[in-house]
């Protein structure tokens, strides 16, 4: 339950070293650091409101977007240390339960009868769909390297050591970094501050929520970054002493969130045509981690 607590931890402070980020790089002050969860808190207080064109569908599934990342922070390991749910193959169960409540998130803004909805719920679906394969690729590739299939084990026996291995590692974090943006709809695929109708994305289908509903949205956001965030923990953390761990939890996570405001900052959003085709690019990358798992092995022919 330890790299529960720690995700929970970083979630708050995450989204505000991200918006503090690209104050300083903009030549603003910002808002401080613990902003986005004071806004949260806030809507919280409120109360929701209901459009009379929706069902029972809309108001269920901000609690099953959240549901589901909570389920899915269970699986998360921590180095050597199991999450509290672990089996073999739970990395798949990780992915699909996340999907299940992006399922729910999609079906949730078609189901406000807005046709401006059910194009960011469109692309929504597109975009998560891409990114699936990369994701599967790196731990698949991962496992065949450690022979191990569940998360605690793959990252427990993944030992960087040598140059390949470290050019895995470097590939492998900008795979779960694109990815975690790509799954919160944040630059370069969509710019959370902007309402423009023609590139508007998850923002345009959450336009109908309100209150606790919207509070439990965007907490569940925080949540993910955090959730990528701790993955890519892993990845270092996996023979490193019990002692060191923590600090070096709270470090990586600090520098992840300060990479994503630097690329919102300095990286232009890219036109929605090319979107797919930047997404679909990060299997590329994977088969790359896929190709070095066999030359490491010397299965490399």
């Amino acid at each position: 339950m330890l790299i529960f607590i720690l995700i929970l931890i970083a979630a708050i402070f995450f989204s505000g070293i991200i918006i503090r980020t690209k104050s300083i790089f903009s030549g603003r002050k910002g808002p401080g650091i613990l902003q986005p969860i004071k806004d949260v808190i806030r809507l919280f207080r409120k109360g929701s409101v209901y459009s009379q064109t929706t069902s029972f569908v809309f108001q269920i599934a901000p609690t099953v977007y959240f549901a589901s990342v909570i389920m899915a922070m269970l699986v998360v390991p921590f180095g050597q240390y199991k999450g509290f749910i672990s089996f073999n193959g739970d990395f798949i169960f990780f992915a699909y339960v996340l999907a299940l409540g992006k399922f729910f998130s999609i079906i949730s803004a078609m189901d406000t009868g807005s046709s401006f909805e059910g194009m960011g719920a469109s692309r929504e679906a597109l975009y998560s769909m891409l990114a699936e394969p990369a994701f599967f690729i790196l731990m698949g590739s991962l496992a065949l390297l450690t022979g191990h299939l569940s998360f605690q084990e793959i990252f427990a026996a993944l030992h960087i050591g040598s140059y390949i291995t470290y050019a895995l590692a470097i590939l492998a974090t900008f795979v779960i970094l694109m990815i975690a943006m790509i799954e919160n709809s944040r630059m370069p695929i969509d710019d959370p501050k902007t309402h423009l109708e023609l590139t508007m994305i998850h923002e345009v289908m959450i336009l109908d929520n309100s209150g606790f509903d919207l509070g439990l949205i965007l907490t569940t956001g925080y949540l993910k970054f955090a959730i990528y965030g701790a993955l890519i923990v892993n990845l270092f953390v996996g023979v490193i002493p019990y002692g060191y761990t923590i600090p070096m939890f709270f470090i990586i996570q600090f520098l992840v969130a300060i990479a994503i405001g630097t690329i919102e900052s300095f990286m232009a959003r890219f036109r929605m045509g090319h979107n797919a085709q930047f997404i679909f690019a990060l299997t590329s990358v994977s088969l790359l981690i896929f190709f070095g798992a066999l030359l490491i092995l010397g299965k490399f022919i």
